[in-house]
């Protein structure tokens, strides 16, 4: 039986479906106005081993994760994070989002995570988002003012459930509030009204004139149309938790009188450095960064397995070194090993116990070494930590670039040189002994390469 931290209750709970039975599992995906960073894909990581751990222990998983294309709003101010991004970079609200969701997707794939069953994207879902709003203002829990729609967070008993903060805590915390005609400081914009004197690139006409939704509606919207309720499960960063989750809980749960979602997943902070990553410090990095440093992107993710998801990390690029050396070697080592061999029924028990007791990655990649260290058969050593892979997806049959010897590497140069020389036939010579030494060589438009 699985068990996962439930953020709502601050304990770890066991899943309340049977083995065989459907998960549905909702995630907060990317918003898609700049270049997702290595903090956002360790959630994304996050979301993945939890997707492969269910299935592995027998589950069915139903899992989608949104696309936010539309209403991710900083405040209550009129910009959004996808109009701001279109200004910066001079191209439309739609350029952007294109192009930053197939840059995300882009990562997240080479990053060995599971496609969900649906990406749905904000901007396909205005009209269920449009509704929902309407049968708030209907049940008289949201309000309107001079420049949106409101959330009355007041008529919310247990606003502030997740993050354990009660309303009037918050509204002690609260900085001042932009919309003097909000009823509290807390209450959250459902549907922002357009300025009069200028034009946004996304806006839609609704029941109380042309505007666009906010932030949080979305998801409630989109999960509601996709899965059914409450969800089993329902997963994001810690930095979530307040404001985005509560108001996901509030409006759903106000709308249809049942839990939005019977466990609450957060993964913790990545720190580079040792430092909060950001613009100013000069410390953010994303997948592009780490592949210009020929650092294969697996070993991001080998460097999470070893800590658990809801630890805070500090990431830097020695310890990603060293994790990519460390997932070379461990490949090496399975790459000599024989196929063929069987599942070694223990450790693949133990396996399970660990990936099941709140996903203790940790755990499940010492199990690797130790199975490594076994007296098991090297064949059957071979099959059982490929196994486990289905979990850790770190590609651990990969073959490895062979390490080249000095003299294949003397002979390719003179072989290159000879070929700018026009002479062929001392070309074709020295490709035959790099052959009969055991290696190929092969010409790209890029130069040659020797494997």
């Amino acid at each position: 039986m699985v068990k996962l931290y439930n953020t709502a209750t601050k304990q770890k709970e066991p899943l309340t479906k049977k083995q065989g039975e459907t998960v549905y599992m909702y995630c907060c995906g990317p918003t898609v106005y700049s270049t997702a960073h290595i903090g956002n894909m360790r959630t994304m990581i996050m979301n993945d081993l939890l997707d492969r751990t269910l299935r592995f222990c027998g589950y069915q998983v139903d899992h989608i994760m949104n696309i936010t294309d539309v209403g991710h709003l900083t405040d209550d101010g009129d910009t959004d994070k996808m109009e701001k991004a279109a200004t910066r970079e001079q191209k439309t609200a739609q350029e952007i989002a294109a192009h930053y969701t197939e840059e995300f997707l882009r990562d997240f794939t080479s990053l060995n995570c599971l496609l969900p069953r649906e990406l749905p994207h904000a901007t396909a879902y205005i009209s269920e988002q449009i509704t929902m709003v309407s049968e708030l203002m209907e049940k008289g829990i949201a309000y309107q003012t001079r420049d949106g729609i409101y959330f009355d967070t007041a008529q919310f008993t247990n606003y502030g459930k997740l993050s354990g903060q009660k309303l009037e805590e918050k509204e002690e915390g609260a900085r001042v509030a932009i919309n003097d005609e909000k009823r509290n400081s807390s209450d959250f914009a459902l549907w922002k009204f357009s300025p009069l004197d200028q034009k946004r690139q996304m806006e839609w006409e609704s029941p109380w004139g042309v505007g666009f939704p906010g932030w949080h509606i979305e998801c409630s919207a989109m999960s509601h149309a996709l899965l059914p309720h409450p969800l089993d499960i329902h997963t994001g960063g810690i930095d979530l938790i307040s404001p985005h989750h509560e108001n996901e809980i509030a409006q759903s749960e106000s709308l249809f009188g049942t839990p939005f979602s019977r466990m609450w997943v957060h993964g913790g902070f990545i720190l580079v450095d040792g430092q909060k990553m950001a613009k100013s410090v000069g410390n953010i990095y994303n997948l592009s960064q780490l592949r210009e440093k020929n650092i294969d992107v697996l070993a991001y993710r080998y460097l999470l397995l070893q800590s658990h998801y809801r630890s805070t990390i500090n990431f830097t690029l020695e310890s990603l070194q060293a994790a990519a050396n460390g997932l070379t070697k461990l490949r090496k080592t399975l790459n000599q090993f024989p196929q063929g061999g069987t599942i070694d029924a223990t450790y693949h028990a133990q396996f399970i116990e660990k990936i099941s007791d709140d996903m203790d990655m940790p755990g499940a990649v010492a199990l690797v070494h130790e199975v490594l260290k076994s007296e098991l058969s090297e064949a059957n050593k071979r099959t059982t930590i490929e196994k486990f892979d289905e979990v850790l997806g770190i590609d651990i049959s990969r073959e490895e670039k062979r390490d080249i010897p000095e003299e294949i590497i003397t002979l390719a140069h003179r072989r290159e040189i000879a070929r700018q020389e026009k002479n062929w036939a001392l070309s074709d010579e020295l490709r035959d002994e790099i052959m009969r030494k055991g290696f190929t060589i092969e010409d790209t438009k890029n130069g040659y390469q020797i494997s």
